[in-house]
């Protein structure tokens, strides 16, 4: 057998079919954009995205701005139930997802920043698969813990077998080694814990064991109690610090020995000691602690929506989440908005979001729920715990079409709808350029270095055109020339590069395609059953 360690992977139907994202550019939607009209605070936020599109596509126009720079994933992808393969067999239905969700988590753990992390929200139907792709994807040694949730505080009395009271909350880091939560903070009943019957002059205190669970000769020998008592740690146990060391606790007068001085020590905790300490979160979150799904149901109707998705999420749920997960300032995303929760509670909470979602809930759900929170008049979820007043803003994108569509002859050329600004920033990012146009230089629309430019156009170039761009940009830079057409040769200057357009682009990507998602006219036709013929 080889020594080297053996890599496991999960394989399903279809894993090996990749598709070609467009990387398209995104287009504000300024009538959509929502600022408050002045500054509330000096730590208000202006410059988040509400993306309305296929996440797929919209996470491949992201990636090349913000890989490495976000702090926190939240997904609640679509939980697969079967309701939109009922044409599937369970093999086919279950590939399906995978394929869908692996793509997408690809892309997300390109986006995540050295010291973030990726939470994601699932039931048992794929759980367990997910976390496997997870491994795969993020790297076993990077995951943190399986977060049970209780989303429901009550049996369901009709369930068939056992009532699910839960979720999961899968939490990976893109680098464990260096990935740290944030503590919770203490609630009052966890202080109220912490009582002084002895009056103490250091304050309120709890107590804890003073034995291991472990027998050590060294460890274990008769302490004497204020009484004149001698005790010993109980069978099987000993003393959880040296004899010297709980000498000096009994001096300082740490331990606490019961009302009469008789009994065996316990170590004194101060209250005054664990001011601003925090607690350690734990992998079972309770209904009480974050919320379950009747509460977020009702967050969402507060915002006058019409309808509420199947699985919401209370904005406590995603407030632990965000807590522990970033510091004010910090970056957070979601790529599966919803009724949008997620961009809510990191925007009451001081953090950057984006945040994107298909179709007409983004307009009918998300806008009107994150212009009330920006004009501080959204009442529900984490809004008093935090204090939250209003502020800041966001702007509403869209994606651009395909660069390319085919004409009558079927030939496959650069849609009307772009012009020439859509153009050169699509271009540069099919190129690997940032678009940042000149307001000086025409064809610097945009650099890789200091020194290399790119420059699109619909012209038809000629060589005395070309030679006079050779000439202005000098021995000392290079330019990226991509044009519709040219006359004469491209070769021959030592500082240009001719690329024409659409041809030098057509193999990249899967043009005219504009949704990845989990709808069943988007998916392949279900391969026929054992013994059918296939007639189409």
């Amino acid at each position: 057998m080889s020594s080297k360690k053996q890599k496991l992977e999960l394989t399903w139907i279809g894993k090996d079919h990749r598709p070609r994202l467009e990387p398209r550019i995104l287009l504000e939607d300024t009538a959509n954009s929502h600022h408050a009209p002045h500054r509330v605070s000096e730590n208000d936020i202006f410059d988040n995205r509400l993306i309305q599109g296929d996440n797929l596509l919209a996470l491949k126009a992201l990636e090349q701005e913000f890989t490495g720079k976000v702090k926190c994933i939240f997904i609640d992808p679509p939980y697969n139930t079967g309701s939109a393969f009922e044409h599937y067999d369970d093999g086919v239905e279950h590939s399906l997802w995978l394929s869908l969700i692996r793509e997408r988590l690809e892309l997300l753990r390109r986006l995540l920043s050295s010291d973030g992390s990726i939470w994601i929200t699932i039931d048992d139907n794929e759980a367990h698969y997910l976390k496997v792709l997870c491994d795969e994807i993020f790297g076993r040694s990077n995951f943190v813990a399986n977060v049970i949730w209780q989303k429901k505080f009550s049996p369901q009395n009709d369930a068939k077998w056992i009532s699910n009271s839960h979720d999961h909350v899968l939490c990976f880091a893109k680098d464990k080694a260096v990935w740290r939560p944030n503590a919770l903070p203490r609630s009052e009943s966890m202080d109220e814990r912490y009582k002084n019957p002895d009056n103490d002059s250091k304050g309120p205190w709890a107590s804890t064991d003073l034995t291991r669970a472990e027998h050590r000769d060294r460890d274990f020998w008769g302490l004497i109690t204020p009484s004149g008592k001698e005790v010993f740690p109980a069978r099987g146990r000993s003393w959880s610090r040296p004899f010297e060391n709980i000498e000096k606790l009994k001096q300082d007068g740490r331990l606490w020995f019961g009302p009469n001085g008789d009994r065996m020590p316990r170590l004194k905790k101060y209250l005054s000691e664990m001011e601003g300490g925090g607690v350690t979160p734990q992998s079972i979150w309770l209904n009480n602690e974050v919320g379950n799904t009747q509460e977020a149901k009702k967050e969402v109707l507060q915002i006058g929506a019409e309808t509420v998705f199947d699985t919401p999420k209370p904005e406590r749920l995603v407030y632990r989440v965000v807590h522990l997960a970033t510091n004010p300032g910090d970056l957070v995303l979601d790529s599966f908005l919803g009724s949008g929760t997620t961009a809510a509670v990191a925007h009451k909470m001081g953090r950057r979001w984006i945040g994107i979602e298909l179709g007409e809930h983004c307009l009918t759900h998300c806008l009107p729920r994150l212009k009330k929170v920006v004009d501080g008049t959204d009442p529900g979820g984490i809004t008093e715990a935090v204090g939250w007043k209003g502020g800041g803003g966001f702007r509403y994108y869209r994606l651009a079409p395909s660069l390319l569509t085919q004409d009558k002859w079927g030939q496959w050329v650069i849609s009307t709808e772009y012009n020439a600004p859509m153009l050169a920033e699509a271009v540069c990012k099919l190129e690997g350029f940032t678009f940042a146009p000149s307001e000086t230089i025409y064809w610097q629309q945009g650099h890789s270095t200091e020194r290399d430019f790119i420059y699109t156009t619909t012209a038809n170039l000629s060589h005395d055109q070309l030679q006079q761009l050779s000439e202005e940009v000098g021995p000392e830079r290079s330019l990226l020339v991509v044009c519709s057409a040219f006359r004469g040769r491209k070769e021959g200057y030592a500082n240009l590069t001719v690329k024409k357009i659409p041809n030098t682009v057509l193999s990249r990507c899967e043009w005219g395609k504009d949704d990845y998602s989990l709808k069943v006219e988007n998916l392949p036709k279900a391969p026929p059953k054992e013994g059918q013929i296939d007639l189409l």
